[in-house]
């Protein structure tokens, strides 16, 4: 007796539509690997560059730091730093809201002694107009007073009169747009107002930190030099 065999193929429309299964499979698999890929990647180079933004400082100092001394007490009334945006950086807000100042010496550390920005309001031109900029440091201690952020100006009665509180606050040289914003093209002054007891002296090492929001801080350090004159140059 012969006995048969029965055998099942597949046919030639059935194999087609099996590759075209498993090449649009493939394809999506592929598009999937691909999209994650770019995924990653830009996000790694988001990363990367907000990284680099949070290291490097946006703010930096635009010249001669300088000190205003009391010649006969040997001791610094106030230390003013010249500011600017560094070349490249973004604006930054320099509100107390969102910046401080820490402060340190040889005997004191404070964490925050900004009071703030001088804006319009706070000084007059002699014509009565009032365009946000300081010609000194003197002036500037003036409208200080005046807005409340130091108790008491330096520059009167003779350089004997001093804060309840040492301070720290911000006015502008240049000033395009009358803001607490610092803006590219625009230049300010951090100036500290000492406090009698925290006048630091010749030899005495200050350190300041301007935090912002956005970007490394501003750390300034310097040596008092012999206080010889009124006006110190501190570089």
């Amino acid at each position: 007796m012969q006995l048969v065999r029965h055998r099942r193929g597949i046919s030639g429309i059935e194999a087609s539509i099996l590759a075209i299964t498993i090449v649009i499979v493939a394809a999506a698999l592929a598009f999937v690997v691909l999209n994650m890929g770019f995924s990653t990647t830009q996000k790694a180079k988001t990363t990367i560059s907000a990284g680099l933004g949070e290291a490097s400082s946006t703010i930096q100092v635009d010249g001669t730091i300088f000190g205003s001394g009391h010649v006969s007490a040997a001791k610094l009334n106030y230390t003013a730093v010249p500011i600017k945006i560094a070349s490249g950086g973004d604006s930054v807000n320099l509100d107390d809201a969102t910046a401080a100042v820490k402060y340190l010496s040889n005997s004191i550390s404070y964490d925050n002694i900004y009071a703030g920005t001088l804006t319009t309001t706070t000084q007059d031109n002699d014509d009565g107009t009032a365009d946000g900029q300081w010609l000194s440091l003197e002036e500037a201690s003036e409208s200080a007073k005046d807005e409340g952020y130091i108790s008491d100006d330096p520059f009167e009665a003779d350089g004997s009169s001093f804060p309840a509180t040492t301070k720290a606050y911000v006015y502008w040289t240049v000033n395009d747009n009358n803001n607490e914003i610092l803006d590219q093209g625009e230049h300010a002054v951090l100036a500290i107002a000492y406090a009698s007891a925290d006048r630091p002296a010749a030899l005495d090492k200050v350190r300041a930190e301007i935090l912002i929001p956005t970007g490394a801080a501003l750390t300034i350090e310097r040596q008092v030099p012999l206080i010889t004159n009124e006006v110190i140059n501190m570089n």
